[in-house]
């Protein structure tokens, strides 16, 4: 009977060992370097960047609209005919010589009704509004990173809150099976004792499971091509840092999706004022100069055969007076744009607000969980000691002993949790306001 006890207490340790890798070869990495990694590797972060650069070439590009544009050009070409002279009665060949070309042009728009200056500080807006989402982006991949990064933590925390389970499981299996053969207790105490073990087992495989996952996760998170996983010491050095409320929250009134919201108003607004410059008239002035002759572009030696150059000055001005209202359709299209950025500029205040109070309530909420099962714990571990010395002695049974345990695995579970839950409130509080919590 004992020999069946402690096969079925060791089993689940034979087949971890053959089935399952070991934890200990993953990679581990500080939060900061993940993070670092992450903002350098993650999709939405290449993108985001990639956007920031378009934003600021088009602006670059609006800045050369106010200088003239030059275009030069060359040619050169040659002719050949034939013709039937009826006199002679002959075919005759006819070739003349070759022909060069050059010129130079510029054109310039002196006035266009503001629009270059309205579709400038669009632009802008546009570049402020992508550094505002880039920097969004990045606390966005931030808070992926540390949430899985939590999630490993907790992972291990729960892997060693398992093999404290398992010592407390063997411990109390020797001393039933030790009851057993004094015959102070019945053979059913012994195979409890056998099943609390094969849990706390089982509690270990799956904590080492969860630091499988969250590992994987976080590997993509970082783009690394290894598989990371969270620094051990990290789980160690847990400490709870106070914050100013007052001063977070106004911070997240400027959060940088706040700011994209600002700017993308911005731009709406500029744009609004640059559909309205069609109605005004627009002003262009050209300039040339170009030649052309029979010697090759002017190099030549033979000053019968030189280029003759010429020059052209010319002013423009237009004026659409119909255009069957499609300058009204732009307009009525870029006043609803505004409207539309406005109502989503007020949405993303609203939300800021939002977030950071149900965030600072989530912080808070943790930290007094964590405060609260710390003293549970003291108390549950305190509650397990006697009853062991109880059950040595014969004054308690087993199931009172196996309801300390339980009740001491729960509360080391509820602090892992508050734990896990402090981390990602700072997180989540981190994406909100645009910045690291000090």
């Amino acid at each position: 009977m004992f020999g069946r006890v402690f096969a079925l207490a060791a089993f689940p340790a034979t087949v971890a060992g053959a089935q399952l890798p070991q934890v200990d070869s993953l990679r581990p990495i500080s939060l900061q370097e993940a993070v670092t990694l992450a903002q350098r590797n993650a999709p939405a972060a290449v993108q985001a960047r990639g956007t920031l650069r378009t934003t600021s070439s088009s602006v670059r590009s609006l800045y050369g609209s106010f200088v003239p544009s030059l275009n030069a050009s060359a040619s050169s070409n040659k002719q050949a005919s034939q013709r039937f002279d009826a006199l002679r009665n002959q075919v005759i060949n006819s070739n003349s010589p070759w022909n060069y070309s050059a010129g130079l042009s510029a054109n310039v728009e002196l006035f266009d009704g503001g629009r270059r200056f309205a579709d400038l500080r669009a632009r802008n807006a546009d570049v402020d509004a992508a550094e505002a989402n880039e920097t969004a982006v990045k606390y966005s991949v931030a808070l992926q990173v540390k949430t899985q990064y939590a999630n490993v933590l907790a992972a291990r925390e729960s892997e060693a809150s398992a093999r404290a389970q398992l010592e407390q499981a063997q411990a109390s299996m020797r001393a039933s099976v030790a009851r057993v053969t004094a015959g102070a207790a019945t053979v059913s105490d012994s195979l409890r004792s056998a099943i609390a073990v094969g849990n706390a087992r089982l509690a270990i495989l799956t904590a080492q499971n969860g630091i499988r996952v969250a590992s994987a996760t976080l590997t993509r998170l970082v783009g690394t091509p290894f598989m990371v996983t969270a620094n051990p010491s990290d789980t160690a050095n847990f400490a709870i840092a106070p914050i100013d409320s007052v001063g977070v929250f106004l911070m997240a009134l400027q959060g940088p999706a706040v700011q994209q919201a600002e700017m993308s108003l911005a731009a709406a607004r500029a744009s609004e004022r640059s559909s309205k410059s069609t109605y005004m008239p627009r002003i262009t002035m050209s300039y040339g100069y170009s030649g052309s002759g029979t010697d090759p572009y002017g190099f030549g030696s033979d000053t019968t055969k030189r280029f003759l150059y010429g020059s052209s000055l010319g002013f423009s001005a237009s004026f659409p007076l119909f255009n069957n209202f499609t300058r009204e359709d732009n307009v009525l299209r870029a006043r609803v744009s505004h409207d539309n950025a406005a109502a989503q500029l007020r949405e993303s205040r609203l939300l800021a607000q939002q977030n950071i109070v149900q965030q600072l309530g989530a912080l808070r909420t943790a930290e007094e969980r964590i405060q609260i099962q710390q003293a549970s714990l003291l108390a549950a571990q305190e509650d397990l000691r006697v009853q062991n010395q109880r059950y040595t002695l014969g004054a308690s049974t087993l199931l009172d002993l196996l309801t300390s345990q339980s009740t001491l695995n729960q509360a080391r579970a509820a602090l892992i949790q508050a734990r896990q839950d402090y981390r990602i409130a700072r997180a989540q509080i981190e994406a909100v306001i645009g910045r690291d919590l000090q």
